[in-house]
């Protein structure tokens, strides 16, 4: 083993020091994040779904079927729930391999040459994959994407170049595998055939003999991973409701110049170098004049360069160009409308996958023949010393674009909500067995739009050390804006007038139902209502607003309160007895929202 390991050339071993300090950087990043919006929407579902239940792993997330995705999620989140250490770690790991499947098809395409070094570092480093990393739910997406993008373009062409079957067989596992994290890996087929015909064209074959080639060499292949493709997208389409695509081409057309302009071509310089972010939105590229300048004067010299130094070279920058675009526009079909922000371009979370395609058909062009014209470009000392300056620049420009992406990420209001309600929610538990009513958390941390995973019961499911969250309570407390949990009033926004029975107000019993009258209308809203009541026995009632679920309240003998929680609308609020022989008189009292105390 240690004669093997001694035998490897030094390029193996520089980029396997570089690969171990992407990864050192990026566990910085990964532990100095945090959960932000879908990492808590798989969260609440974790936690309020079984894990291997099709209900869950086959949910339409917002346009997305992973269920590979929601297992890891839900394993981790039930093991260690609201614990971003696991999340943290598993980025680490994810990206690892990624990064390694990225190492082999680079050395399938260019050995051990020095060159390789060239778009393994680009593709270690460039800010481009950056943002989806750092967020979790994407980059349960984008990592397992990346792997195995990197992992079939090297079993393709090891398949044709060695006619060993098992290369079929692997690939076509990763591509499935692929398809359980993110249905975006449907275009590995095409990115693998396309890499390798292209590497047979740069070769010397013609661009029909090299496709035609590829095809009979790796039929069978081929046809597997057609085959899952197509099969996967028949249960994407099952799955996803189609009604999102919007098929605004003019919105459309906006945001891939925009991922170009501001993403894209800044990125060839290390850019964009800082970032903005308005909560509860994610951090976008705001590159300025001098980096979107540079990326763009690095663009013209890569081609000028390359086109002069390398033969057979125009369908690899043809090949590049349009993945660009491939690669973003189904994402915006379907996120595009006229009230659609074209920052949404540069959050820069769609081009994770075209940092290793950029990367494997730089490898390919490298692998084309040199012109005769070009000697001046051959190996030597001084060559050598530019393509590492120039490295080095390109390394550091892209530190400092993940510097400020971390500095931007931290500032998460998540954080330092769920950090406040895990502490005060123990705290609650201890000080008293009364519920919790059941509430929105702060918009901040998750909207109304992604109801129902924006309760507390949903995305504290799992806690272990907190009290329950009900729809009644007689100890009324809440979570504020902050996590903290503090004791409550109900506003009077309505109020239950007076009622007829004279001494009692509204009399409840189970063969006489009450309707308790209302000050004014509601509009549709999660209400919370305070019910003043005197009851003869312990027993149950059920009230709801007139439009609205039936909600079970539990009732002691004497005179209590009772807080209840009634989503709904209408003029009055309805009421029987559940339990023989209970009669309850009801009492005035407010109907509004909770605050603090």
């Amino acid at each position: 083993m240690r004669t093997r390991l001694a035998a490897l050339p030094w390029v193996c071993w520089v980029a396997v020091g570089l690969i171990a300090a992407q990864l050192l950087v990026r566990a910085v990043v990964a532990f100095g994040g945090y959960f932000y919006w879908d990492d808590l929407i798989l969260i609440g579902r974790a936690g309020t779904h079984p894990l291997l239940s099709p209900s869950y792993l086959f949910d339409d997330h917002d346009g997305h079927v992973m269920p590979g995705a929601y297992l890891v999620a839900g394993a981790l989140t039930k093991l260690w729930p609201l614990q971003w250490a696991a999340p943290a770690a598993s980025l680490v790991v994810l990206q690892a391999l990624s990064s390694c499947a990225l190492l082999r098809v680079l050395w399938v395409v260019l050995g051990w040459r020095p060159v390789l070094l060239v778009p393994l570092t680009f593709a270690l480093w460039s800010p481009l994959g950056l943002p989806a990393f750092a967020w979790w739910a994407a980059a349960l997406n984008s990592l397992p994407l990346c792997a195995a993008l990197s992992w079939v373009c090297a079993d393709a062409i090891l398949l044709v170049r060695t006619g060993n079957r098992r290369y079929a067989y692997t690939a076509t596992a990763a591509c499935l595998g692929a398809l359980l994290f993110f249905e975006k890996a449907a275009v590995i087929p095409f990115v693998a055939f396309a890499v390798t015909a292209l590497l047979s064209y740069v070769r010397g074959a013609t661009l029909t003999a090299a496709a035609s080639g590829v095809w009979r060499a790796g039929s069978r292949m081929w046809t597997a991973l057609l085959a899952v493709t197509v099969a996967w997208i028949g249960v994407y389409l099952a799955v996803v409701n189609q009604k999102r695509w919007s098929f605004d081409l003019e919105m459309t057309g906006d945001l891939l110049l925009r991922s170009i302009t501001h993403g894209i071509v800044p990125s060839l310089a290390g850019g964009p170098w800082s970032w903005a972010r308005w909560a509860p939105a994610s951090p976008w590229a705001l590159p300025g004049p001098l980096v979107m300048a540079l990326g763009w004067l690095v663009l013209a010299g890569l081609l000028a360069l390359s086109l002069a130094r390398k033969d057979r070279l125009a369908p690899v920058w043809l090949a590049a160009a349009g993945y660009a675009l491939a690669c973003q526009v189904p994402i915006y079909l379907m996120r595009s409308s006229a009230f659609t922000a074209l920052e949404l371009a540069q959050t820069l979370r769609y081009l994770a996958d075209l940092v290793v395609v950029l990367a494997i058909l730089g490898a390919v062009g490298l692998s084309a023949p040199n012109r005769e014209s070009s000697r001046w470009l051959n190996a030597s000392p001084r060559r050598g010393a530019a393509v590492a300056l120039l490295a080095t620049a390109f390394t550091a420009s892209s530190l400092y674009s993940t510097g400020t992406f971390l500095s931007c990420w931290r500032d998460d209001p998540a954080r330092g909500y769920l950090q406040n309600a895990l502490r005060d929610l123990a705290r609650a538990h201890g000080d008293s067995d009364a519920p919790l009513l059941d509430q929105e958390v702060d918009p901040l941390v998750l909207q109304r739009v992604v109801y129902p995973e924006n309760l507390a019961s949903h995305l504290f499911a799992l806690v272990h050390d907190r009290p329950e969250f009900a729809s009644t309570t007689t100890e009324l407390r809440m979570l504020t804006n902050t996590g903290t949990v503090v004791d409550a009033q109900v506003t009077w926004v309505r109020s239950l007038v007076a009622g007829p029975v004279p001494r009692c107000g509204y009399l409840v019993q189970q063969d006489r139902p009450a309707t308790l009258t209302l000050d004014g209308p509601l509009l549709p809203a999660d209400w919370t209502a305070e019910i003043n009541y005197l009851a003869n026995v312990d027993g149950a009632m059920t009230l709801s607003l007139t439009d609205g679920p039936d909600v079970r309240v539990r009732v002691r003998p004497g005179l209590n309160r009772a807080f209840v929680r009634l989503p709904g609308a209408g003029h009055n609020v309805s009421a029987r007895a559940d339990t023989a022989a209970l009669s309850v008189c009801i009492a005035v009292g407010p109907v509004g929202y909770l605050a603090p105390r």
